[in-house]
């Protein structure tokens, strides 16, 4: 007998399970063992059992105790960008779990959760490490396999099932771009404090970029596996067009998030000209100060060429200056030096050449 349903305040349980049975119950249990749910799904009209591990590339492979094959497992998990696979009895696909982590810097992973579908059964296997992408689900799952509707084929209900399961998936993803837009406003208020060394500012840019891309990347990983499963012709999903185009739906709300991570990669965008501009900027004003230093030397040296001229003529022997000379030889190199400064200093700037200072 598995072990009761335990609520969502408690540890979740490596394995969960949920089946609707024959007669509109709808059973809950989890549990540290697979074993214990096959008396459940023995004569489930539809059922979903979730699977969280920590070794998510070795425990895959128990998804053989439920009867699906190593082939179609070993198809999903050996190609990084095959999404999808579909042996008819049997189909899978892979969807982006995206786990970010904001604590010094944006990293943005995108696990991989294995939706494996077979006749009346899907089972999910999920790493440890994706924040109990499922819990809630887990919580009302009763109450979502009652709601199904009645009188549906067996592809008919696998299809609603499917879908409640990828949305759950992809709202758990979108709410992850919250995060990233609220560390984008901290970058913001560093970018219009002076003060925050701009050492600093281009590289957190940077993996706020980073960040952002793998997080697209997931998403369109996520409308491809949408895609594949709307237009795929699988044996096991439904052939009802109206529930097929709520298929579409999923997608164009993933599109839609993927609208929001391109504005605000934009955004991040017009960031960094705005940090290029304030280098530009910072650089011209340095460059102005020592073309104003230079022009003031430069000034300055050409003006005491006046009284160092006169100070060597006079020097020389031909003139007969002696000790009662020296006051109005001192006047003379004092005024000639000053009226030689500010002559150069007009020259100057009537010709344009003095560089205007900048704050």
């Amino acid at each position: 007998m598995a072990e009761t349903f335990i609520t969502d305040a408690l540890p979740p349980k490596r394995w969960f399970c949920v089946a609707l049975q024959p007669d509109g119950t709808a059973s809950m249990s989890n549990s540290d063992f697979s074993q214990n749910f096959q008396d459940m799904l023995k004569n489930a009209v539809i059922a979903w059992v979730d699977f969280r591990t920590d070794e998510f590339e070795k425990d895959f492979l128990k998804s053989t105790e439920f009867g699906f094959s190593k082939t179609l497992l070993n198809a999903l998990t050996q190609s990084p960008r095959d999404m999808y696979e579909d042996f008819n009895t049997e189909m899978g696909v892979k969807l982006p779990s995206i786990q970010i982590r904001l604590d010094q810097e944006p990293s943005v992973r995108a696990h991989t959760t294995l939706l494996l579908m077979k006749k009346r059964l899907i089972l999910t296997v999920h790493p440890i490490e994706v924040d109990r992408r499922y819990a809630r689900l887990r919580r009302y799952s009763d109450t979502v396999l009652k709601k199904l509707p009645k009188g549906k084929s067996d592809q008919d209900l696998l299809t609603f099932l499917m879908m409640r399961l990828i949305e759950t998936n992809n709202d758990r993803n979108f709410e992850h771009l919250r995060q990233i837009e609220a560390h984008g406003d901290e970058l913001n208020r560093s970018l219009m404090d002076p003060t925050t060394s701009r050492n600093l500012l281009g590289p957190q840019i940077y993996r706020m970029k980073h960040a952002l891309i793998s997080y697209l990347d997931a998403l369109w990983e996520s409308v491809d596996v949408i895609k594949d499963l709307r237009y795929g012709d699988a044996d096991l999903i439904t052939d009802d067009q109206q529930i097929l185009e709520r298929v579409g739906l999923l997608a164009d709300d993933v599109n839609r998030q993927i609208g929001l991570s391109e504005h605000l990669s934009e955004v991040l965008a017009s960031g960094l000209e705005v940090l290029q501009s304030i280098y530009n900027n910072q650089l011209q004003v340095v460059n102005n100060r020592l073309a104003l230093a230079v022009t003031y030397f430069t000034v300055f040296g050409t003006a005491l060429l006046v009284p160092n001229t006169i100070a060597t003529v006079l020097g020389n022997s031909a003139f007969d200056m002696g000790s009662g000379d020296i006051w109005w030889f001192l006047l003379l190199l004092i005024l000639t030096t000053v009226a030689a400064t500010m002559f150069t200093f007009w020259w100057v700037k009537k010709m344009g050449m003095l560089p205007k200072k900048l704050d």
